[in-house]
């Protein structure tokens, strides 16, 4: 064997070998009926499937229904209103969630999903780190006939991250229109999505009118929310609302009225080891607790 041919040898069992550990090869065109709802996501390599991005779907999507969210009906009207104008190709408006952790935030999308994907309704989630990626999924999705919602969860950004720049302009800084059948809804526990710091009231100034003006830092800061035209806020539930939600939650795995009634005070020390009193704790109860029952001691045995 030449030198040649022990190279060209090598080689191949290189590649052999690479090979076995990467993904197959998936086009970058999706099959847009096995799923309502899709991931964004990247290769380990850029020259395999179609520039190493792709949509990928989501074959066991959260069966959340809007009713499932209780104690959240303002902001169950306004999104699942806007939602809805959406589906119809009425002017909607990109979605900014924001408050206490647990509330309900990135539920409340999954349901409108569920709520609209028979009126052709679709969800994309893309990481905070893929958002650089964003003009390529709205290029990717253009043409479709379905309405596409871009769900971006728990955001926040600190100072000079290259996805706070990306995201500003997928909303309305390009010299391109956003496409008129995507809007994006995210999700963050900070209003304005980045961090409030001590020194940036040092940039406020008082005009001659006696009003008091924010400083260039605060200005970039409140930039990227308000280019969100929906803001929907949310709050850290009272005891009542908290109890009312376990109850939700335990009637839908089959207990009975006397079991929920005699849940309660459980559910409030449940609450008070978390430090609170939120929607998903109390699903977390709710599973701990029914799943606890003897079989046969629900309505669903």
């Amino acid at each position: 064997m030449t030198p040649l041919e022990q190279f060209l040898h090598r080689a191949e069992a290189v590649l052999a070998r690479v090979e076995a550990v990467l993904p197959p090869a998936v086009p970058r065109e999706p099959d847009w009926k096995r799923s309502f709802a899709f991931r964004w996501r990247k290769r380990l390599s850029s020259n395999i499937g179609g520039g190493g991005k792709y949509l990928a779907p989501v074959l066991h999507a959260s069966t959340i229904q809007l009713d499932d969210l209780q104690h959240v009906d303002a902001q169950k009207r306004q999104i699942e209103q806007n939602t809805r104008q959406f589906v119809l190709r009425r002017p909607a408006n990109n979605v900014l969630l924001t408050g206490a952790r647990g509330t309900g935030k990135s539920s409340l999308i999954k349901a409108c999903l569920n709520g609209f994907a028979e009126q052709g309704l679709r969800l994309i989630e893309v990481d905070k780190a893929d958002l650089a990626d964003l003009p390529d999924i709205v290029d990717l999705v253009a043409g479709r006939p379905e309405r596409f919602v871009i769900f971006c969860d728990d955001l926040s950004f600190e100072e000079g991250e290259a996805g706070y720049k990306a995201l500003k302009v997928a909303l309305d800084g390009s010299i391109s229109a956003q496409s008129d059948n995507v809007l994006i809804y995210a999700t963050s526990n900070r209003r304005h999505l980045m961090p409030s710091r001590l020194s940036d009231n040092a940039g406020y100034t008082h005009g001659d009118d006696g009003d008091l003006h924010p400083g260039e830092t605060v200005e970039e800061k409140i930039s990227l929310s308000e280019r969100f035209g929906l803001w929907l806020s949310f709050y850290p539930f009272k005891q009542d609302d908290y109890l009312g939600i376990v109850a939700h939650w335990l009637a839908s795995f089959g207990c009975t009225a006397e079991q929920i009634e005699s849940a309660r005070l459980a559910s409030l020390q449940w609450a008070l080891q978390r430090g609170s009193r939120s929607g998903r704790v109390a699903w977390q109860f709710a599973k701990d607790y029914a799943g606890k029952l003897p079989a046969g001691e629900t309505n669903e045995s």
